[in-house]
């Protein structure tokens, strides 16, 4: 159990943690106006290799190069003791640069300054340093002279004919030769080792020679030293003649002992080998016997690992490029005849000098920011991690409570100017070491914009749009987007600010237009950018050219019709087969069209319209055919249009192999449109039977091609030709062609580890598909294993596309990594990709949440975070839950929804805006946090109250005519009056076209919801603006236009019978009426030629016709173009005299002229004359006289005394 001291570490370690995450390190941009200002600890940016082998016969050059600001200065150690170059002439620095040139044109031996050199680059504001580089002088011994005696050996038996070369720097590269500058024969019973010696696995008696020689030749100097040459005696039991030998029988018939396998390197039954990690493994075994062994290699427990496996010098060596810790084992390698084997063990392991898992790199800070960094190293045996900084170790420089070193981590808290300095990580093992440094640099810079002032982006209609805004300062300023200098920032709906400084609009439209301003504030002071932006229409073509044929010597035309914004110049230009279009004297093109007049064979071909304007383009294509000319046979098949090709034919198969094959076709006829492309499709009987799938297409001009086919596939082809037309059918099949299986090539894709449960992790991929398959019995070998945990790999073999690890801790990483494999073969190995257990539920919820700086739709909220381990997964986001309780204003029913907005913080106070709410309201809200499965328990529950804003706009607003000069106007109050309405205000003024009057105001109560407006002139129109208002102003407008007026339209409904003036026309016409009926009448009794009937036809059709100058109906009748109709349902309207009743009917009056006709039932026609029973009833008086009984009616009774 943890004690007292162990929680307190416990807690340290969580606060410094929590503390770390306060603040992200700032990204210094690559910019030339920052970078020159910008003061800097020094960077080593060119140094030697570690291990640095040099010529005697040049001038030495030790590079180390720095950058820093200010200029760095350069000084030397040597063997660990200052090298004070000003003493030694021959050693001379460059200037503004730390590189070492050290001559000998007077004199001196390079070996002298052979040793260990370390560079130091140093400014005001740290030291850092180079690796620490051997200097060595390559060396090129000569052979030691030597007498050789001659080398006698019996027929068969083995031989070793050693080399010894002399230890150069680096080593040499050995060969044999002969006397003749020719190479030794190598096969598998004579090979040179990997030490240089050669060896036979059994001697012939034509090995007999004196001309053996061992070479070695040195890179460095490109000399060859040649060993003095070994004599070689073969004794033969019986006498050899050259002439005997043959290959099948290499003893010419002499009887030579055979042995078993025996081996010359290594010895013994076993031996153990050491090799880094990175670096290549060089086993060896050569053994002797005669016959001569073969060499097989084997791995104990697995299979030799395929893609990193050579096997070199006749199978005698084994390599394994890039060794990896998997790659330690047991190897044996067996060397049998046809008399015995012989085995033997190498037991190889694997060591790593260390290298690195997490770099240090550069740190910059604002003062009273945190950071840390980390030097992770691996390697075997584990690498111990030093810090030192400005080349000092950290434990021995004066302390600094700022900092603290955790192990391979340094934390900084609260950093302060004058605290800047190079930190060095040193990591070591025996087998080598890293170093790196890393600059801490506090920096404090006021906010400055990077890019150029008052750009100017044009950008296309509807398309998604980005306005840079590059800035920077230290501490790292908060960056806010304006337009046209309004608003309280751009963020949310149609536009999104990201951190960099970007704004994105998600679809440009014109009213997006205008100027941008981007302002960057810090503590520090203010900088701010603007950027103007225009809203261009696409450019496009709206009458794209369309494929033709046309007749040698006719004209073609291809149109291309553009639209585009006007304010932008488009150019257009035209290529043939996708090469520019030589306009000359023949072709002609204007701003619409191409005219290709005289058509001949060479002008076929694809003609590409392209319409450029400054910001976008668009492009259409069509194909010219041209056809033979016209027969003055009507029926020749040239004057006919091209039409689909044919099917290809005799589809042939040849050159198997096995990946591929060559498929062969007979193309069909083209029917006068040439094929351009012929495609070919497959289908296999083994996964999908039946179905054609396409393979690949190829040019029209072939008809021959190498199909690359899938391992473990039945296959069989058919080709379809394609010309302008369309596609012709598909070919008859080809004959089946099966090809062998192979061991799979690809890896399966979509390697994930999640957990299902907390105390599991699923690994799971998608299967390799069908054609990837390359054989029978698929299945997967999957691997994993805990992160940087060391441990050996687990694994399992599986046919399904999941395996589940059970009992796994709660969210901790694993590596995983899977391979397919099939009956032919082990596949690629993935990549080690990174899986993670499952989560469970947070334990901890944030606590003390509350609200400050409210506002009408804003609230800033505060929380303390929990402990980052308690989130037991991935941690989400911080979730807050709120919802409208009620509208403080009063009666105002609200919904009670709850709504979550996340925030994404990890630093020790975080904090967030809340926005969108509704003003004059009460709000309840609490907070949890989340992974990406569970939420924990809510946090405490807060209230609060927004102020009160501006109001909605009204929830209607209506303009309705009363009468020839008033207005009425109708609204309701908003929807959500966000506050006590106050008022509303009223504006309006009077509109001419595009011409406004002066405006004119009204504030009207807050209980009023209508006005009456007198005109001036009842043609006058008035555009009003109505917006509610609360104590914090007014609220979003209502704008509308009065309606046109009209002739017949927007009177009140007003009883016109009861006015004084309407009754005393109606009698005046009465009178005349009934004077005229009587003139009529006396007229008829003295037999004048006019009958009754036609003096008050006549009448009628007078009155009708001025029934014109008559106030208009209540209601329009517009014909179709807008304009009144005057004479349309004259036959449905009753006389303007007419009552008008309550309910809005029209009814008769006692004076209606219908009536003066017969019965009611007499008509107008178009010109306003009676027709229908008035004109039968006068020729039935006429002929049968007047015995109508009708005498309701001045007209009737009249008819009667007549």
């Amino acid at each position: 159990m943890l004690g007292q001291g162990g929680h307190a570490a416990l807690a340290l370690m969580l606060l410094l943690l929590l503390l770390w995450r306060q603040a992200a390190p700032i990204e210094v941009p690559q910019d030339p106006k920052i970078l020159q200002d910008l003061k800097q600890p020094p960077t080593i940016v060119k140094q030697s290799v570690k291990d640095y082998i040099v010529d005697p016969r040049d001038n030495i050059i030790i590079e180390c190069e720095a950058k820093g600001n200010p200029v760095p200065t350069f000084s030397w150690r040597r063997n660990g003791k200052f090298f004070n170059i000003g003493k030694d002439p021959r050693v001379t620095m460059r200037k503004r640069s730390g590189t070492l040139e050290i001559g000998f044109r007077s004199g001196g031996r390079p070996e002298d300054y052979e040793g260990e050199y370390q560079c130091f680059a140093n400014n005001e504001f740290g030291v850092a340093l180079s690796n620490k580089i051997l200097l060595r002088v390559s060396k090129a011994p000569l052979w030691p002279k030597e007498v050789l005696e001659p080398v006698v050996v019996t027929e068969g038996s083995p031989l070793v004919l050693l080399c010894n070369p002399p230890p150069g720097l680096p080593p040499p590269f050995t060969f044999w030769m002969n006397s003749a500058m020719t190479p030794i024969p190598q096969d598998k019973r004579v090979s040179m080792g990997l030490n240089g010696d050669l060896y036979f696995s059994n001697v012939l008696a034509k090995d007999a020679h004196t001309d053996y020689s061992c070479n070695a030749r040195f890179l460095f100097t490109h000399t060859i030293q040649q060993k003095n040459p070994f004599t070689l005696k073969v004794q033969t039991k019986e006498p050899y003649n050259d002439t005997s030998y043959n290959a099948t029988d290499p003893y010419g018939g002499r009887r030579v002992a055979e042995s078993t396998p025996t081996f010359l390197s290594p010895s013994g039954s076993e031996s153990s080998k050491m090799v880094l990690r990175d670096e290549q493994l060089l086993l060896e075994c050569i053994a002797a016997g005669l016959p001569t062994p073969t060499i097989k290699w084997f791995k104990k427990g697995g299979d030799l690992p395929g893609r990193k496996v050579k096997f070199e010098n006749f199978n005698k060596t084994l390599k394994i490029i890039n060794v990896s810790e998997e790659d330690a084992g047991e190897y044996v390698c067996m060397a049998n005849n046809q008399l015995g084997s012989i085995r033997h063990s190498i037991f190889v392991q694997v060591k790593a000098a260390p290298y690195w898992l997490d770099k240090p790199t550069n740190l910059v800070l604002a003062p009273d920011e945190n950071g840390r960094l980390v030097c992770r190293a691996n390697g075997n045996p584990k690498p111990n991690i030093q810090w030192l900084i400005n080349g000092q170790p950290v434990d021995s420089s004066p302390p600094n409570l700022s900092r603290q070193v955790l192990g391979d981590t340094i934390i900084f808290r609260s950093v302060q100017m004058g605290s800047s300095a190079v930190y060095q990580c040193n990591a070591s093992n025996q087998h080598g070491y890293l170093l790196a440094n890393a600059f801490v640099s506090v920096l404090d810079m006021p906010p400055r914009m990077l890019g150029p002032k008052n750009q100017l982006i044009k950008v296309i209609e509807n398309n998604r749009t980005f306005l840079d805004c590059p800035f920077f300062g230290s501490p790292l300023p908060e960056l806010r987007w304006f337009k046209n200098g309004q608003g309280s920032g751009l963020d949310g709906g149609q536009y999104r600010a990201y951190i960099n400084g970007t704004l994105e609009i998600k679809r440009a439209r014109a009213e997006d237009e205008g100027t941008y301003t981007c302002v960057a504030n810090s503590i520090l002071g203010t900088a701010e950018n603007q950027v103007r932006l225009e809203v261009k229409e696409r450019t496009r073509i709206v009458r794209a050219p369309e494929h033709q044929s046309a007749i040698r010597g006719s004209t073609a035309r291809f149109d291309c019709k553009v639209k585009s914004d006007p304010s932008l110049s488009v150019t257009v230009a035209w290529t043939k087969d996708d090469k520019p279009l030589q306009l000359g004297w023949r072709l002609r093109k204007d701003d619409e069209s191409l005219t290709i007049p005289n058509v001949n064979e060479g002008d076929e071909g694809m003609y590409t319209c392209t319409v450029k304007s400054e910001i976008d383009q668009d492009t259409a294509s069509a194909r010219l055919t041209v056809l033979e000319e016209a027969s003055l046979n009507p029926s020749v098949s040239s004057a006919l249009p091209p039409d689909r090709p044919d099917p290809p034919m005799d589809l042939d198969l040849s050159d198997p192999a096995a990946r591929s094959v060559r498929l062969t076709w007979i193309p069909g006829n083209d029917h006068r449109s040439p094929i351009t492309q012929f495609l070919v499709q497959f289908e296999e009987d083994r996964w999908e039977p039946g179905r054609w799938q396409d393979l690949s297409t190829y040019p029209g001009d072939l008809n021959s091609v190498i199909l690359q086919l899938a391992p473990f596939v039945n296959y069989q082809f058919r080709v379809i030709a394609i010309n302008s037309v369309g596609q012709s059918q598909p070919s008859r099949p080809s004959p089946r062609y099966k090809t062998s299986g192979a061991a799979p090539d690809a890896i399966p894709r979509g390697l994930r580890g999640w957990g299902s449960k907390n105390d599991n992790m699923e690994i799971t991929w998608e299967p390799l598909l069908d054609l990837e398959r390359n054989g029978p019995n698929l299945h997967y070998n999957v691997w994993w294993r805990l992160k940087d945990s060391g441990e050996e790999w687990s694994n399992v073999t599986t046919v399904g596309s999941k395996h589940v690890i059970h009992n796994t801790q709660t969210y901790v990483p694993y590596e995983i990594k899977i391979q397919a494999r099939n009956e032919f073969g082990a596949g690629p190995e993935s990549n080690v990709a990174t899986g993670y257990s499952g989560e469970d539920k947070p334990t901890d919820a944030p606590t003390a949440l509350r609200v400050s700086k409210v506002e009408s739709t804003t609230a800033t909220i505060h929380w303390k975070p929990v402990a980052p381990n308690s989130v037991q997964g991935e941690f989400k986001e911080y979730r807050l839950y709120y919802w409208r309780e009620s509208s403080l204003v009063p009666g105002l029913v609200v919904s009670k929804e709850k709504k979550t907005k996340g925030f994404f913080s990890t630093v020790a106070e975080p904090s967030g805006i809340l926005s969108d709410l509704v003003p004059y309201s009460k709000y309840k809200m609490f907070m949890v946090v989340a992974n990406s499965r569970f939420e924990s328990p809510p946090s405490n529950t807060v209230e609060f109250t927004t102020k009160e804003g501006v109001p909605d706009a009204p929830k209607f607003f209506r303009i309705n005519r009363r009468g020839f000069d008033t207005l009425q106007l109708e609204w309701d109050k908003p929807l959500e009056p966000n506050g006590i309405l106050v008022g509303y205000l009223l504006k309006y003024q009077t509109v001419n076209g595009t011409r406004l009057g002066q405006p004119q105001f009204k504030n009207l109560l807050p209980n009023e919801t209508e006005f009456t407006l007198r005109l001036p002139d009842r043609s006058t129109r008035y555009k009003f603006f109505l917006s509610a208002r609360t104590q914090e102003g007014a609220g979003e407008v209502f704008a509308d236009e009065s309606p046109h007026f009209t002739n017949e339209a927007y009177i009140d409904q007003v009883d016109i019978a009861t006015q004084g003036w309407f009754i005393g026309l109606m009698c005046a016409i009465a009178l005349i009426i009934l004077i005229l009926l009587i003139v009529c009448f006396i007229k008829r009794s003295r037999g004048g030629k006019y009958p009754g009937g036609g003096c008050v036809t006549g009448y009628a059709k007078h009155l009708v016709r001025d029934k014109k100058d008559l106030p208009l109906d209540p209601v329009d009748q517009k014909d179709q173009d807008g304009s009144f109709d005057y004479h349309s349902d004259e036959d449905n309207k009753p006389l303007q005299g007419s009552q008008t009743s309550l309910d809005g009917n029209v009814k008769e009056s006692d004076d209606s002229l219908v009536d003066y006709g017969e019965g009611g039932d007499g008509q107008f026609n178009e010109d306003g004359s009676f027709i229908g029973q008035y004109t039968v009833k006068k020729d039935k008086d006429e002929t049968e006289g007047n015995e109508s009984s009708e005498a309701t009616s001045p007209v009737n009774a009249i008819y009667s005394l007549a």
